[in-house]
């Protein structure tokens, strides 16, 4: 017989309960004060702590927005030749005003000065056209206004093509530095032409290059690749089968073909009637023949998720194949694609660079990377040195190149959940 009566069980019992439920109280306190934390925002927290990848991703940053801001940028003319006196000058701290040239004709051999003459002679034949009774008189001075602002505005001598919004901002430098340019701290080129002004100019395209190939890729290969690996069976047979084919081209003579046949005269102009650059066909070029890589990358990725609960309940509501394909699938796969990128954008710009360098890449008067190394290889002489022609431009690509690479790797590790108990 227990020597525990019912009444001593029960106080006991109570307690036990108590602290349970004091138990369960901390636990939920603390759930609540415990904050899940997402794929994203896990692999931010790890990439913060790579100072490699952080200082590449500050770099990348600080150059990206020089390279938006070139126009605004108190830099003298990437085009304006000085053959007399500036041919591969050393870098030197001489100060220069913009518009001095003897050869440009520039009033008081100024900018400032030139753009007042010019703005003054405009206005007048504003005022003509406006007193005009005559409306075909009218027109004609509407297209001598527009034909002087095409050919003979100052800003034209100095810049190649601006756009809107590079015109506007080279307004405001004006507007801010008058007439004063940094030195030639680069030296000049085989023509004259400042050296700097022309790694900065060259810098919007490369860039430019590298980002536009590199999202013509990404869609291609992403939108081919997840359709691929979802279909399945003989379409990805097929489909993959084309991929291999394409693989065993040599694409460079591809892209030497291609661009040899867009620079015919005749090809030229019917693109210059409907209003697209060269250039720009040349970014699309580029990126057409990058997306091999990414589309096998992808299907690899959708093969091993399609058989997965989330795709499975995606098609018993009655999802359609488009729908579970860009919906479900790409999403999931872009932690190996924001990789890859990374990774493809210093390819597309070394490529460019090879390309330019062989004179087959972007057309003067605009300006690439690889395009200076070229004009800085031809000025290379055994008689005397003109080191600074391809070190600068070289160490330009070069820093960039491997702040992605770096940046590329850094992602890569924090995008990986293997490395997640490593840090």
């Amino acid at each position: 017989m227990s020597d525990r009566s019912p009444l001593t069980v029960a106080p006991v019992a109570g307690a036990r309960e108590t602290r349970q439920a004091e138990q369960l109280a901390k636990l939920l306190e603390e759930s609540r004060e415990i904050r899940g934390v997402s794929l994203w925002s896990d692999a931010w927290r790890r990439l913060r702590r790579r100072r490699t990848a952080m200082a590449s991703m500050i770099a990348l940053g600080v150059l990206v927005v020089l390279a938006m801001l070139t126009p605004l940028l108190p830099l003298q003319s990437p085009i304006d030749k000085d053959l007399k006196f500036r041919r591969l000058l050393p870098p030197e701290l001489t100060s220069v005003t913009m518009g001095s040239r003897e050869g440009l004709g520039f009033k008081d051999a100024s900018l400032v000065a030139e753009l007042a003459r010019f703005e003054g002679e405009l206005d007048e034949l504003r005022r003509q056209r406006d007193a005009a009774s005559d409306p075909e008189q009218r027109v004609q001075l509407e297209d001598r206004i527009r034909e002087r602002t095409e050919v003979e505005h100052p800003f034209n001598q100095l810049w190649n093509r601006l756009g809107s919004v590079a015109w506007g901002m080279c307004r405001l430098r004006v507007a801010i530095f008058g007439d004063y340019a940094i030195p030639s701290i680069f030296g000049t080129d085989k023509l004259g032409r400042d050296l700097l002004s022309r790694v900065f100019w060259g810098a919007r395209v490369s860039l430019v290059v590298g980002v536009v190939a590199t999202l013509v890729s990404l869609v291609i290969g992403v939108s081919y690749g997840a359709t691929a690996g979802y279909l399945g069976g003989i379409v990805d047979s097929v489909m993959m089968r084309i991929v291999d084919i394409l693989y065993s081209i040599p694409f460079i003579f591809v892209v030497i073909f291609l661009i040899t046949f867009l620079g015919e005269d005749s090809v030229k102009a019917w693109l210059r009637q409907r209003g697209i650059e060269q250039i720009t066909i040349f970014y699309f070029v580029i990126g057409a023949i990058y997306w091999l890589t990414m589309s096998r990358v992808v299907r690899g990725q959708v093969l091993s998720l399609r058989h997965e609960q989330f795709i499975e309940a995606a098609r018993t509501v009655g999802a359609s194949t488009w729908r579970i394909v860009f919906r479900h699938l790409v999403p999931n796969v872009l932690g190996i694609v924001i990789v890859y990128l990374t990774l493809t954008i210093p390819a597309v710009m070394l490529f460019e660079a090879f390309l330019s360098f062989l004179g087959l890449g972007v057309a003067p008067p605009d300006v690439s990377w690889g395009q200076l190394l070229n004009d800085g290889v031809e000025a290379l002489s055994s008689v005397k040195l003109f080191w600074w022609v391809v070190v600068f431009p070289g160490a330009a690509l070069a820093a960039t190149l491997f702040a992605l690479n770096f940046l590329g790797d850094g992602v890569r590790d924090a995008l990986d959940p293997k490395m997640k108990n490593r840090d």
